[in-house]
């Protein structure tokens, strides 16, 4: 049965993200609160965690996964980023967005787009997922709470425990966070491209 943390939204207990980022760190799968919706998410490194995920999710090789960063610093490890894409990436963070990256060889295969190596980045306007990935040291290996059969990401931290509480190693209750995606830029291409419009604004991008 997993373990269920109410964690302050704008003051985060430094004693529950040190055990969430135990939890993280032996392998565990956890759900935590984001800007815009709860996500689910486990080790960069932990194969075994990524496939629990999949099965949970039902996803396919073909899923592009997201890695939830600290800050800009950390993602010129795991993407590549050029000037322009950097002034780009600072515009537009924190905040409810997924950029779609070209991946370094810092990110493992297996999470990578099979044909086009592309990454998800994203750095959430959010003190806890900030205080998790302090802590940890490095991104979590993310993707939205959508359910297989569902439209939105789940909101509520107590259906969130009750549906998947043999499922999840560690549900974090940190508040209503919203229930949309978030918008999926492409910086693939020389110009951005908006390929999933959601919580974040786009209106400059259109």
């Amino acid at each position: 049965m997993s373990q269920f943390f109410q964690i302050h939204p704008d003051n985060p207990q430094a004693r529950l993200i040190s055990q969430a980022v135990e939890i993280l760190n032996a392998g565990g799968v956890i759900v935590y609160p984001t800007d815009c919706a709860y996500a689910i998410g486990c080790h960069l490194g932990d194969k075994r965690a990524l496939d629990r995920i999949k099965r949970l999710r039902k996803l396919t090789d073909k899923h592009n996964f997201t890695l939830v960063c600290r800050d800009l610093s950390e993602i010129s490890t795991y993407a590549k980023v050029d000037n322009q894409r950097y002034r780009f990436l600072k515009a537009h963070t924190p905040g409810a967005y997924t950029f779609i990256l070209q991946a370094t060889s810092e990110v493992p295969r297996r999470l990578l787009h099979p044909k086009r190596r592309t990454i998800g980045i994203r750095i959430p306007d959010n003190k806890i997922v900030q205080a998790l990935t302090d802590v940890l040291g490095e991104p979590i290996m993310s993707t939205s709470l959508i359910l297989p059969g569902d439209d939105e990401p789940l909101t509520d931290p107590y259906d969130i425990r009750q549906t998947l509480q043999h499922e999840v190693d560690l549900v974090i209750d940190g508040g209503y966070c919203g229930h949309e995606a978030t918008s999926v830029i492409n910086l693939i291409d020389e110009a951005p491209q908006v390929i999933r419009e959601g919580a974040g604004n786009v209106s400059d991008l259109i």
